[in-house]
Order: C-alpha cells, then sequence, then structure tokens
C-alpha cells in the first residue's frame, strides 16, 4: 500500500515566544478541550468522506506539532491518537512524533505517550543558556530541559530531537557552540539546528528587525539593552561550526538544517522533501494529497464550521509539482535524482531544468553524484540556498 503521512496542528503554548510567527497561542483549559473534540470530528469526518482514493494508503509517519502538543493532557492526546487509529490503518513500524516543551510532562503523562504508541519526542530547547532562553521568552531553564529530557529517557523514549536555534541577539559564536556541546552531552539521537529568522509581526522582528538593525549595536537614544543580531558573516560562521562539532560527534547532516545518528533520520520531514502524500488535520493544517494541496481555516471559529473540503484543494500544476520536486528534493544534503524525476513526470530532468543546472554548476552551487544519478547543493550552494531554489521556479 502507497504511503501516507499525517499532520496533526496543536495551537496551543504556556505563553507564545517573542520570535514565533507560528499558528499558535495560549488558551484556558476549556478551549483546548473543545478544540481536541474538534480534531476527533475532522479525522472522522476524513473517513466518512469515504473518499476511495484512501483505501490504496497505510500510514507510515503521524507528527503532532505546534504550538506546544505537549500542553494537552495525556488522555486528551490519547484521544487524537485513538481516533487516528479508527479511521486509518496505521503501520505497526510508523514513526509517530510529538513536540513537546521541557516543564510541560509529568511521568505519567510520558507513560501515556508510550502507551498510545507515540514513539519519538521532539524537544524545544533552542539554547542551553539561561540568559537566551529569558530573551527569547522560552518558559524553561537548562535545568528544567535535563529533568524533562531525562524523564523521557526514562519512561522509554529512544528516539529523541532536541531543537536548537542560533544567530539569537546577543549570542556569540563561543555561546552557541556551548549550546551544541550541552545539546551533544546528553546524545539525542536527531538535533534541529536553525538560523532564527525574524518574522514580521512578531515581538523580535519590532525590536530587531529591518537591514538598518541587523548586526549593528544598538544607539544611545535606543531602547536600553537591545542586543546586536548577529551579522550574516557571523551566522555563516556558526553554521560551518554547526556542521563541525556534530559530525565530529557522529551527527549526519542530512538535511540543510538537520542532523542525525545513522537511521534516525525524521521520517515525517523526509517525506514533506520528498513530496510524500500528506493530511494535515487542525486550524491552519496543509494536505498534499491526490496531485492538490488544501490548507485549514487559520481561525478556530472559521475552522470549527466545516471539515468537508480535504479533498477539494486546488490541483497543482504539472509545472508546480516540478518546482516543488526541485527545491524541497534540494534541502536534502543527497539532493535529487535524475531517474525519480524521469519516472514522476515522464521527462528528462535536462530537457526541462538543463540550462538552469548548468548555470548553478559553472557558479560552483551544484554538483553531481559519481554516478551523474543525482544532483546537490555544494557548501556554497547551501550558503545561498534560497537564492538558489529560486531558479527553478517558472
Amino acid at each position: 500500500m502507497k504511503e501516507l503521512e499525517i499532520y496533526i496542528h496543536i495551537p496551543f503554548c504556556v505563553k507564545k515566544c517573542a520570535y514565533c510567527d507560528f499558528l499558535s497561542a495560549s488558551a484556558p483549559e476549556e478551549e483546548r478541550e473543545e478544540y481536541v473534540k474538534m480534531l476527533c470530528r475532522e479525522i472522522e469526518a476524513c473517513r466518512q468522506s469515504r473518499n476511495p482514493a484512501l483505501a490504496s494508503y497505510e500510514v507510515s509517519t503521524v507528527f503532532f506539532g505546534g504550538g506546544t502538543p505537549s500542553i494537552l493532557s495525556g488522555e486528551q492526546t490519547g484521544r487524537i491518537m485513538g481516533a487516528l487509529k479508527e479511521c486509518f490503518p496505521i503501520r505497526p513500524d510508523a514513526e509517530i512524533s510529538l513536540e513537546m516543551n521541557p516543564g510541560t510532562v509529568t511521568d505519567q503523562k510520558l507513560a501515556s505517550y508510550r502507551s498510545f504508541g507515540i514513539n519519538r519526542l521532539s524537544i524545544g530547547l533552542q539554547s542551553a543558556d539561561d540568559q537566551e532562553l529569558r530573551l527569547l521568552g522560552r518558559i524553561h531553564t537548562w535545568a528544567d530541559f535535563l529533568k524533562s529530557y531525562h524523564m523521557a529517557r526514562e519512561a522509554g523514549f529512544e528516539n529523541i530531537n532536541v531543537d536548537l536555534i542560533s544567530a539569537i541577539p546577543g549570542q556569540t559564536e563561543k555561546s552557541w557552540e556551548k549550546s551544541l556541546c550541552a545539546a551533544v552531552s546528553q546524545k539525542p539521537e536527531h538535533i534541529s539546528a536553525y538560523s532564527l529568522i525574524l518574522e514580521p509581526g512578531t515581538p523580535f522582528y519590532e525590536k530587531y528587525g529591518g537591514e538598518e538593525k541587523a548586526g549593528q549595536e544598538a544607539a544611545p537614544d535606543e531602547e536600553k539593552g537591545r542586543e546586536a543580531i548577529p551579522d550574516e558573516e557571523t551566522d555563516r560562521h556558526m553554521y560551518r561550526r554547526t556542521k563541525e562539532i556534530l559530525e565530529g560527534a557522529g551527527y549526519g547532516r542530512y538535511e540543510i538544517s538537520n542532523y542525525a545518528l545513522f537511521g534516525r533520520e525524521c521520517r515525517h520531514n523526509l517525506g514533506y522533501w520528498e513530496r510524500t502524500e500528506y493530511l494535515g488535520f487542525g486550524v491552519g493544517a496543509s494536505t498534499l494529497f491526490n496531485h492538490a494541496r488544501y490548507t485549514n481555516p487559520g481561525r478556530i471559529t472559521e475552522y470549527q464550521k466545516d471539515f468537508s473540503g480535504k479533498f477539494q484543494g486546488e490541483k497543482l500544476t504539472r509545472a508546480e509539482e516540478m518546482e516543488e520536486f526541485m527545491f524541497l528534493g534540494l534541502r536534502k544534503m543527497k539532493g535529487i535524482s535524475r531517474e525519480v524525476f524521469r519516472n514522476t513526470f515522464g521527462e528528462e530532468l535536462e530537457c526541462v531544468y538543463g540550462e538552469t543546472i548548468r548555470k548553478l554548476r559553472r557558479l560552483g552551487m551544484l554538483e553531481e553524484s559519481g554516478d551523474g544519478d543525482r544532483i546537490f547543493l555544494t557548501e556554497r550552494g547551501i550558503d545561498v540556498s534560497n537564492a538558489v531554489f529560486v531558479e527553478f521556479l517558472f
């Protein structure tokens, strides 16, 4: 049977972080409970749609993202998992991930996760420096992370990711290296290391955003204590040190910002980058199914009115699917395959993108494997990856 991935969006958190532009907010228990009921109804509505195409699929991965999914009670998470198992065939070896923040779990909650079949945790550490954590608006300390992490290990979790953010205001190369080494010392199976992006509409953007502020110290008349955002050169050096430190500790980089011990790559995210079909449940969640994309309403009041559109998304054109194949696939270190492109679209890669590939190879941004099948980014190409991806848009 064909693979199907499932994403569950939990839009709640204890407190919104200063840099976050995700669809999330704090909410009282009553609102969270009503949302769980809506999620279960949406999952059931998907089954009742009796879409004949679903009969040939089975679920290979499930991912609870947010927000902070671990803010739900164990019983609420169990009801969502129960609805999924009732409505979809889930492979015995499925990867089932849940994002959690330090300080939001208990021994009992972690044990309940295991009993529901959740077998992978993604912990939002972001920094091992308490001052940096306060600046980010995180609700936890390094000590809180250690407590939650060790609780997860004691509960039997053998597949854990740790999230880290570089280029935090006021962060130095030395403090970033300390965070990396602190995370490595706990021996998680996976580490995601992202560079901070100043997103419009966030408190961080208001305080640090704009080219005139990036990399500059605060002027005397500006807000007291405004830290400098590391400049582009420092950011890139942090990125290169990330690779050196993590690869030196045995973590292989398999995507631009993701590292894993051998065999511990995130199967769910690999599915995104390889365009495996997926269903998204919850407010603002996206679906890719049968050559179409659909996104749930981004407001809970609109989301709760109608779950019927999941298989009525806008069909992607052939050109759009080719574009996605290229810019998503090139995020992976192994890049894209000429053979897979040929089998997917019935055309040779060179007939569609030959000129673009030759141009980027001349510029030293792309190279190919020894057998000539795979094309992937060079280190120089990774540094300007967004500019490279734009080259593949029609």
